[in-house]
């Protein structure tokens, strides 16, 4: 059975983005994103919604061709061009760049992944996330605490409309000051 990890910065009073569009606390310094790359060697794949495909769309596929881009960028492009995506929309009528698109119930589609065979999943994005987390489809979540507060934005689990109980894996500190919080999601004991 392969696990899905939901993976995710957030700042310190939960928050996965700024409702002022002012997110630049997000963007990982050189030392997190070169962590980054390396745990993407822990997956087989990345599970996508549309809209978080369409951002990562934007941006990945040329990045290593910009003028003076940082090395760790330019790595990170590869891995990206590289890894297998697997893109739950019912909007979009094509995918590219190592992308599969899957129409239809998201959950079904991952639960059905699951069961087969093969390395970890990696899930982004708040919507998948949620719907992901609302069945008890994510079995670790990798949250990297950025240090700062943004007062209002979109909440990390808002709509998830039950509770899930955790096992700590991991803390790190970074110099940065973000910390990740690395949990499993302990299986559920009944009704």
């Amino acid at each position: 059975m392969r696990d899905v990890v939901y993976i995710a910065s957030v700042s310190v009073d939960g928050f996965l983005g700024a409702d002022d569009g002012d997110n630049a606390w997000v963007v990982p310094d050189p030392e997190l994103h070169r962590h980054f790359n390396a745990l993407e060697g822990d997956f087989d794949a990345h599970l996508y919604g549309r809209r978080m495909y369409e951002l990562m769309a934007e941006f990945w596929p040329t990045a290593d061709e910009l003028p003076d881009v940082p090395d760790y960028i330019a790595e990170y492009a590869r891995i990206w061009r590289a890894m297998p995506k697997l893109v739950f929309s019912n909007s979009l009528q094509r995918v590219e760049w190592n992308s599969r698109l899957y129409p239809g119930d998201a959950v079904e589609h991952v639960a059905r992944l699951k069961a087969e065979s093969g390395g970890a999943m990696s899930v982004g994005g708040t919507a998948l996330a949620t719907s992901l987390a609302q069945h008890d489809l994510i079995d670790e979540f990798r949250l990297y605490v950025m240090p700062t507060i943004v007062g209002s934005g979109t909440s990390i689990f808002r709509d998830l409309g039950h509770h899930i109980d955790l096992a700590t894996l991991e803390t790190e500190q970074f110099a940065s000051g973000a910390v990740l919080l690395r949990y499993r999601a302990r299986p559920l004991t009944g009704a």
